[in-house]
């Protein structure tokens, strides 16, 4: 496999991170902001995404604004916002064809670095407040997006089993915000807003392709060039205690419950155990081959679906389930047993390795993928580290079972959340 080269430069209050690739044939350019999560901001960013692709200064409609994209050999763009750990990142991503594919005299990366300048420095707004009909617009349409999540109940379930983890940390705050802020945002303050992220956020730049005869640094830097004040935000660590594990049953007409559960560990991104996590979540509910959905959903027949997942920046492992209303006690019952089992070790050396072979493809798939390779790399920067895919793959292939079982000893019930029908929790 080849190895992932990676070059950094610090720069006017930004990182530029050069990823030379012959593996693609797209040059791929990604900006992330990143800041603290905050209940006073979080709507504000949510929204900015939909007001950003909107237009700019130099193509104000969407027409202007999808021709130039279109000029850059369909170019293509995407802005969305995200929360790892108790950090909410904005995304700018820009995906076009490599120069060297194409017969064009026309520098198209910088032509792309040019207009994905325009689309974060100067967006549409005059005197210092954005378009008033295209807030306006798409604060509806993050409005029906916020209140789209309840109608996916799987969706709504995690959101409120997090709500309830959560309630006194920041990581319980809404990635899209929420509909009582909406009122208080305008064109102005909103504006007022962005202009202040520009300045605040910690900004990485990515970019990623093949540039064996180009000087990417000199691009990034001729245009983004201005002299930034990014904050030093130290996130602080909420290590709630757990005394038992809460239980919150939720009602609505709903015909396949949502059995979720909530685990606690200290183990992140950084931390030396982090390879063994992966295993253990492979082992424990990651795939089909998963003792959560052998012993849940085949053997038994209590679960549409049952797995896990875990917050590589939180040190949190959810558990999903789709259930019949009847069914909670039980299903319960033989999830939580499941945790038991692996911390009493009755998993086999050979579940362990299936495990790692399935982590080991699906890794080489993600940074297989230019934007899955990115992401995998910001991964580093969110928890201070440097380490590279390949000393991933590297560490993921040294795990034993007594890792796995550090890590499942490690595990704590924090809540479980059930959303069920009236009278869909009485199965005992």
């Amino acid at each position: 496999m080849t190895v992932t080269n990676e070059q950094t430069y610090d720069y006017n209050g930004y990182k530029l991170h050069v990823i030379d690739s012959k593996k693609f044939k797209t040059v791929d350019i990604v900006v992330k902001f990143k800041a603290t999560l905050a209940k006073d901001t979080i709507t504000y960013r949510a929204l900015l995404p939909f007001v950003l692709q909107q237009g700019t200064r130099n193509y104000p409609t969407q027409h202007q604004f999808r021709q130039a994209l279109d000029n850059l050999y369909g170019a293509h763009l995407s802005i969305d916002g995200g929360k790892k750990g108790n950090n909410h990142i904005l995304s700018f991503r820009m995906e076009v064809a490599n120069q060297a594919y194409l017969t064009t005299e026309t520098n198209i990366f910088e032509e792309a670095i040019k207009f994905l300048h325009e689309v974060i420095y100067f967006p549409k707004a005059t005197e210092q407040s954005f378009d008033t009909n295209v807030v306006t617009r798409e604060k509806q349409t993050l409005k029906q997006k916020i209140n789209a999540i309840v109608d996916n109940k799987m969706s709504y379930a995690n959101m409120r089993l997090i709500d309830e983890m959560c309630e006194d940390e920041s990581y319980r705050l809404h990635v899209h915000g929420y509909e009582e802020d909406l009122d208080t945002i305008d064109e102005k303050n909103l504006y007022r807003y962005y202009q202040q992220l520009l300045q605040e956020d910690k900004m990485d730049i990515y970019v990623l392709g093949d540039f064996s005869s180009m000087n990417v640094s000199e691009y990034i830097q001729s245009y983004f060039n201005a002299d930034r004040q990014p904050k030093v935000n130290q996130i602080q660590e909420e290590k709630p205690t757990i005394q038992q594990a809460k239980e919150v049953i939720e009602k609505q007409p709903v015909q396949q419950a949502k059995l979720h559960l909530g685990y606690r560990s200290s183990i992140k991104f950084a931390d030396p155990l982090y390879p063994a996590l992966q295993v253990f979540n492979g082992v424990f509910g990651g795939f089909p081959s998963s003792k959560l959905f052998m012993n849940v959903r085949e053997k038994n027949s209590l679960a549409y679906y049952a797995a896990s997942r875990f917050e590589s920046h939180k040190g949190l492992l959810f558990v999903f389930s789709g259930i019949d209303p009847k069914d909670f006690y039980k299903a319960k019952e033989i999830i939580v047993a499941q945790i038991d089992d692996m911390v009493n070790g009755e998993f086999s050396a050979d579940d362990v390795e299936e495990a790692k072979k399935q982590i080991t493809n699906q890794w080489k798939e993600t940074i297989d993928n230019p934007n899955g390779l990115i992401e995998i790399l910001y991964h580093q920067v969110l928890a201070e580290t440097t380490q590279t895919p390949e000393d991933f793959l590297s560490q993921i292939s040294t795990v034993t079972k007594a890792d796995v079982l550090k890590v499942a000893q490690q595990l704590q019930l924090d809540t479980v959340y059930f959303l069920t029908a009236d009278g869909g929790e009485n199965d005992e």
